[in-house]
């Protein structure tokens, strides 16, 4: 595959994003001044970094719901596919898949050995590692996604723990919104922070998202 311009990535290109967005994923529902508080930011700063979640589908609001007086509170939270999703963060899934269907039909021979809502889980996850500036290869048999040389490893070697954590919750997310029985186990660990393997499992049906 050929890595392209990390367009998605650039929602979460700075430390304070992902420390953002990993408050978020971590502490399901916080408000503007919550996150102002945790991480020392102005809150005009933090609105624009939560502004830029938003439109790149990581980040979906909820109004609070009062029966009394007031400016009902704006919520934020971390989209994760289940609980939580946002019509950017659908559109993106439907069209991975539909860009997956047509590459299929076209180059029959790029089909892989998954099929249905596997490969539709796939194509969401593959879109995303593309847009996110990495540059995945995918063995389907072994079910893992070999990521290495990591794209970002020296960019936030001070953030790797939270980055690393930031991006499997976002794998996490594209999974569960396209449906299907895929998840991600975990990542292979490794002292070379350039390393990074990803792997899935199949659920069983009755098992729980």
């Amino acid at each position: 595959m050929t890595a392209r311009r990390p367009t998605a990535y650039n929602a979460i290109s700075t430390s304070s994003r992902v420390e953002i967005l990993h408050l978020l994923q971590t502490t399901p529902q916080q408000t503007v001044g919550e996150l102002v508080a945790a991480t020392k930011l102005h809150p005009n700063t933090v609105r624009e970094h939560l502004q830029r979640l938003i439109e790149r589908g990581f980040v979906a609001t909820e109004v609070e719901k009062r029966t009394t007086r007031g400016r009902p509170r704006v919520f934020y939270r971390a989209v994760d596919g289940v609980s939580v999703s946002s019509p950017e963060h659908r559109r993106k899934v439907q069209a991975a898949a539909e860009r997956g269907d047509l590459m299929r039909r076209v180059m029959p021979e790029t089909a892989g050995s998954l099929t249905g809502e596997e490969q539709h889980q796939l194509d969401a996850l593959v879109e995303q590692l593309l847009d996110g500036g990495f540059d995945p290869e995918i063995d389907e048999d072994a079910l893992t996604i070999d990521l290495t040389p990591c794209a970002h490893a020296a960019d936030q070697a001070d953030n790797r723990e939270t980055l690393c954590d930031v991006h499997l919750g976002l794998m996490r997310g594209a999974l569960s919104e396209a449906g299907g029985p895929l998840a991600v186990d975990g990542m292979r660990s490794s002292c070379d922070p350039q390393q990074c393997v990803i792997h899935l499992l199949r659920r069983r049906p009755d098992a729980s998202a």
